[in-house]
């Protein structure tokens, strides 16, 4: 057994080095699922051809058999950015895309999965005409099987139609703006594909999905496994490693509904201070010990929980300090041109002092949940929702399904620990909105009760773990004159008028959106916006954000902030850097403002 499972190493590490091999010529050719990695696996990101298809006749065209259209685009940057080479930025209502695949045929006798990092909006999948599956989503990952539709070792046409309809109310587009041109702070849109495409082999009754519980309480991590297919003859063994050493493994039928239990002595907790991460290893075995599938993956021992009107991580009291990050980029829109810009993102917002961000109004990929696990970062999980309509039926039904998606997929990442699924509901009106506001929250609560859930950042709250405002009031005594708790009296709120919103319960009272600060040359000041005034000297500047933080500090009932934002989007001026992530300040001089309020109390 034993020189059989170094076997499977040895041409695992071999067939992912010729992978990357491969894939080094490839963009964001890097493993795109990083906490439920395979070692076989074949990248589809490069050139595709593609066509508009803006009267969305392509069906009746026959373009659902194309061999290629005549236009070519680089995956998986979106046709409004520069880096797929299109940089088209009008309204696209449908594209299509084409390119061939070939499954290698030393895949033959096992599934093959065509995955889809992500893909703006309505996503048909065709192989060689036939028509597979179509998928609703914004930013939500998907995945098919198309074993039955294509032979190891012969070519084959895969086709994908993508409609967007942003200006419908009814699909979820975040940032991306309803208008022509953007404004404001609605930015270039985002259409079609944007996330890795892949495929990869798996055995038939193969690890579908893992929810890994950190329980530091009772000193262990409990792991819900679910199946393919089930079988009861097949084992699944968890082994749970500290570097190089194993610490903990069990083992059990490969049947959906186990509950399996790695004890965890001498345990060493996940923190922003101490972002260590334990390496786990996922083995299915038939009942000859043959091994079915083997994924490698990571945990972190962190417990995150609300009580007494305070945030707390590992049952200690912990200051957010958050900043706000819409993950937008100059070259690639909604997609990082590359792997590091991911990482690099989360760095410089450390370097300044923030121990997390709130992922803004876009669903973000799962490469960038594996750098904020790495490098000690918190992270509350959104959803796209601006742009539907809060009182719509259908509306709802759509955002529900993506982000039940969503919520599996992210749920095992460390620094996820806030899930906020909608933002500024301004539209909300009594009956439907509140209905889908408590779906909302019930469902995140069935499939993760582990976070606390923020239902709607900056008021609109119906069913809430947390209680978030937004404020971008510049006068340090009007900030604490909003958020001091007076006794008998209501707090702040920033839809007051709506009587059929939820009253304020004792929950973590967070100021989710404040700051906003422009720092905007002379020249740009026409056609760019920050909150509040211009701002013309740097002295200045500091001035007026240390004394914003010195007015959240005066109020005791603020257990976290988060500051408008990392950086500029566009002609939205007021991020600490650049659009492209130039300093625009002394680093350490923001570093020491805003940590003045410490995470935890020594």
């Amino acid at each position: 057994m034993k020189h059989h499972f170094l076997r499977n190493l040895l041409l695992g590490a071999l067939t992912l080095v010729a992978g990357t091999m491969l894939a080094a010529e490839l963009p964001r050719s890097e493993y795109p699922r990083p906490q439920f990695e395979r070692a076989e696996w074949l990248n589809l990101n490069g050139t595709w051809t593609y066509a508009f298809d803006f009267s969305q006749t392509g069906d009746q065209r026959g373009w659902t058999t194309s061999t290629g259209f005549d236009q070519h685009i680089l995956v998986p940057f979106c046709p409004e950015s520069s880096l797929s080479g299109v940089a088209y930025t009008d309204f696209i209502p449908s594209i299509w895309y084409h390119r061939s695949i070939t499954v290698p045929t030393d895949w033959l006798g096992r599934r093959v999965l065509l995955h889809f990092g992500a893909v703006d909006y309505e996503a048909a999948i065709y192989i060689n005409g036939r028509h597979l599956q179509t998928h609703y989503g914004t930013g939500s990952s998907f995945e098919l099987d198309i074993t039955d539709f294509v032979k190891p070792g012969e070519a084959a046409n895969l086709v994908v139609r993508v409609r967007d309809d942003l200006r419908s109310r009814t699909q979820p587009g975040g940032k991306q703006c309803e208008r022509l041109n953007s404004y404001g702070c609605m930015y270039t849109r985002t259409t079609g594909i944007w996330q890795t495409v892949w495929m990869e082999p798996v055995s038939t009754g193969a690890i579908k999905n893992v929810f890994a519980i950190p329980d530091i309480d009772q000193r262990q991590l409990v792991v819900r496994p679910q199946f393919y297919h089930e079988d009861n003859s097949a084992t699944l063994r968890i082994e749970m490693y500290d570097g190089k050493k194993l610490i903990a493994s069990t083992a059990a039928p490969a049947c959906n509904g186990i509950t399996m239990v790695l004890p965890v002595k001498n345990m060493k907790l996940w923190s922003p201070e101490s972002p260590f991460l334990y390496d786990l290893r996922y083995i299915l075995r038939d009942n000859q010990g043959k091994v079915l599938d083997e994924v490698k993956s990571y945990a972190g021992m962190r417990k995150v929980h609300t009580q007494d009107g305070r945030f707390y991580l590992n049952n200690q009291p912990y200051f957010q300090r958050l900043v706000l990050d819409q993950g937008f980029y100059p070259d690639g829109i909604w997609t990082a041109p590359s792997d590091e810009a991911l990482r690099r993102d989360i760095e410089l917002s450390k370097a300044v002092g923030f121990n997390g961000a709130r992922l803004h109004q876009k669903a973000f990929e799962e490469r960038y949940y594996y750098w904020a696990d790495h490098l000690g970062y918190l992270t509350w999980g959104e959803q796209a929702s601006w742009g539907i309509d809060e009182n719509s039926d259908l509306a709802a039904r759509n955002f529900l399904s993506e982000w039940t998606e969503l919520v599996v997929r992210d749920r095992n990442h460390p620094s996820l620990v806030t899930w906020t699924p909608f933002n500024e509901t301004w539209g909300c009106r009594e009956g439907a909105y509140q209905r889908m506001m408590r779906d909302v929250y019930d469902l995140t609560k069935a499939i993760d009760p582990t976070r606390p859930v923020n239902d709607a950042s900056g008021d609109g709250h119906v069913k809430t773990d947390i209680w978030t405002v937004h404020d971008y009031e510049r006068d340090p005594a009007r900030l604490v004159q909003n958020h001091t708790f007076v006794g008998g009296m209501p707090v702040y709120r920033n839809q007051p008028e709506k009587k059929f919103l939820a009253e304020y319960e004792g929950q973590p009272y967070m100021l989710d959106e404040f700051g906003g600060l422009p720092w905007i040359p002379q020249e740009e000041r026409a056609t760019s916006w920050g909150y509040g005034s211009n701002i013309d000297s740097l002295d200045d500047f500091y001035s007026i954000l240390e004394k914003e933080i010195d007015a959240i500090i005066a109020c005791p009932n603020i257990v976290g902030y988060c500051y408008t934002q990392i950086t500029d989007v566009e002609q939205e001026k007021n991020g600490i850097y650049r659009y492209n992530r130039q300093p625009k300040f002394d680093t350490e001089r923001l570093k020491r403002i805003f940590t003045k309020i410490p995470a935890t109390k020594e």
